[in-house]
């Protein structure tokens, strides 16, 4: 099975310091970025599966962040990070596409949650493209000619 790759954005280094140790305890490949800017750098560097991300941060907040990414990375799913939760800020993240929002202080067991959902839909996402290319390359035979 693959392993799940994080990336955890947020501009409280602490934050980003305690998670990240914690994930790899459990195994999980963390990387952290403390600013929007710099968590689109590493995606063009790192496949990442699922992308943890703040929305309050100086310079490119995690509303732009949220666009960008889901424009370079349709299959990549972002779960909202924030402290300052809104009705309206979290409709508007659900329809730029993030595919839930996590409220500050978060524990343990909603980050690995969360992560997990995020996982398996991103899984079998991947899964399905797979399967539609080797039917594609198969005439529609399931490799049967």
């Amino acid at each position: 099975m693959e392993q799940l790759k994080i990336l955890l954005v947020d501009d409280e280094e602490r934050l980003l310091s305690t998670t990240k140790k914690l994930f790899e305890k459990m195994g999980i490949y963390a990387l952290t970025a403390s600013s929007g800017k710099d968590a689109l750098s590493i995606l063009e560097e790192q496949a990442v599966d699922v992308v943890f991300l703040d929305i309050k941060m100086p310079g490119m907040d995690g509303m732009e962040a949220l666009q960008r990414i889901k424009k370079n990375y349709p299959l990549m799913e972002v779960i909202i990070l924030t402290g300052h939760a809104t009705m309206e800020t979290a409709v508007e993240c659900l329809k730029l596409g993030a595919l839930d929002y996590l409220i500050k202080p978060v524990s343990m067991k909603d980050f690995l949650g969360k992560a997990e959902e995020a996982f398996e839909k991103v899984t079998l996402q991947k899964q399905k493209i797979h399967s539609a290319r080797m039917v594609e390359a198969t005439g529609g035979q399931g490799g049967l000619r």
